[in-house]
């Protein structure tokens, strides 16, 4: 389950950006467009999952029948041939697929004995999917090679991930039962978003994270929409198959949380990951497909510190200031304002800011990274000067 709901998502959204860029012609604020549908997506799953599904139906049918439609949807892509028409397919994917990571989480936790022991060994099979999705994309079928990008190959990511969502929508009515559990008395709609949590932004730690993350989701959106095009343009060998080291260096820097936040303190971590950022965009603007090309695989290993040291970090965070009674709500809450709203203005942003270094149909790659660098090392900076340190029980944090 892990492995192919993780294998449909990086089979496509990886090399979107290039995609859209060699086989529809999109500029970067449709670029931007495209991939603002995760954010849509994000807003949206709490009301689809939270309102109806939690209500009414077993989980793993509803996984099925979303992924069964968004197979349908994945097919209508690989046939699309105009932005205008390939927009609001895309959309419409992004608002079934997004609520489908709640739902396979719902369904592990449900039938695992030991979550909190043994979770993470069947969500790693997502990041395997994930990689796997990638390598197959570059060594197997070539598609974002020079040759595969100038036949529009790119489009069969979709169709390869119709066939992975079908089956996956199929084998989800083989999945154990998980019918709605009984929902607390008044539960509504704030609740459901996270709402409840606000009381939290009155700790001014607290509230310095929160828009720390937000902001640091911005820089983020420049790396999920415009890499992958990046790296094909200078002609980067493989580039899909070379992303992937930045999911294998993801599980490394999983591992090594608990021993950062142990010696270093939570502080600290949260600082390294967002220095990460910084980094990784200096790294891209000044590599290249020649003698530097190492600044690119080193930038692209950093993913992992990156995403890792700050959001998973912020995450265990969250959970030890949020108390028994509004954990669910306050990791829900982060989730709405980072993946909803901050890297929906992201999104936005990276778009408005490749159109501007596009000249004569080449694009100032250095120039454009040398903006979400510069970025996040504002937001490093802001977070050092007002975020005080404390102690974090990573025992309570699990």
């Amino acid at each position: 389950m892990m492995f192919l709901e993780f294998f449909i998502w990086g089979g496509w959204f990886v090399t979107l950006g290039s995609y859209l860029a060699s086989a529809l012609h999109a500029s970067g604020g449709e670029t931007a467009l495209a991939y603002s549908t995760q954010s849509w997506g994000a807003i949206i799953a709490p009301l689809l999952v939270g309102l109806i599904a939690d209500r009414f139906f077993n989980a793993e049918r509803l996984l099925g029948v979303l992924h069964l439609a968004g197979g349908v949807l994945m097919y209508a892509l690989y046939g699309t041939q105009r932005f205008g028409v390939f927009y609001p397919y895309l959309f419409a994917y992004m608002i079934l697929y997004m609520p489908t990571l709640a739902l396979v989480n719902a369904v592990s936790f449900r039938h695992l004995a030991d979550p909190a022991r043994h979770f993470s060994a069947v969500r790693v099979w997502g990041t395997i999917g994930w990689i796997v999705a990638g390598l197959v994309i570059s060594f197997v079928f070539g598609w974002d090679s020079r040759a595969g990008m100038s036949e529009g190959a790119l489009r069969n990511t979709f169709l390869m991930c119709a066939l992975a969502s079908f089956t996956l929508g199929l084998y989800s009515f083989t999945l154990p039962a998980t019918p709605p559990k009984p929902r607390p008395a008044g539960a509504g709609l704030g609740q459901l978003l996270g709402l409840d949590a606000l009381g939290l932004l009155r700790h001014r730690n607290f509230a310095v994270f929160f828009i720390a993350s937000v902001l640091i989701c911005i820089p983020l959106a420049f790396y999920y929409q415009n890499a992958n095009q990046f790296l094909t343009e200078i002609h980067i060998a493989n580039a899909t198959g070379k992303q992937t080291i930045g999911q294998m260096s993801e599980v490394l820097f999983m591992l090594l949380i608990p021993l950062f936040l142990r010696i270093l303190g939570m502080k600290t971590t949260l600082l390294l990951g967002m220095a990460a950022w910084a980094v990784r965009y200096l790294l891209f603007a000044f590599g290249d497909a020649h003698a530097l090309a190492w600044l690119l695989i080193v930038g692209i290993a950093l993913h992992g510190a990156c995403y890792d040291f700050f959001f998973v970090s912020g995450q265990i965070y969250t959970d030890s200031k949020a108390g028994a009674q509004h954990k669910a709500a306050a990791q829900g809450l982060i989730t709405l304002a980072t993946y909803g709203f901050g890297m929906l203005v992201g999104f936005w942003c990276a778009g408005k800011i490749v159109d501007a270094h596009l000249v004569a149909g080449i694009h100032d790659w250095k120039a454009i990274w040398l903006f979400p660098a510069a970025f996040a090392a504002g937001v490093l900076l802001l977070f050092a000067l007002t975020f005080r340190n404390e102690k974090v029980s990573y025992a309570a944090a699990g």
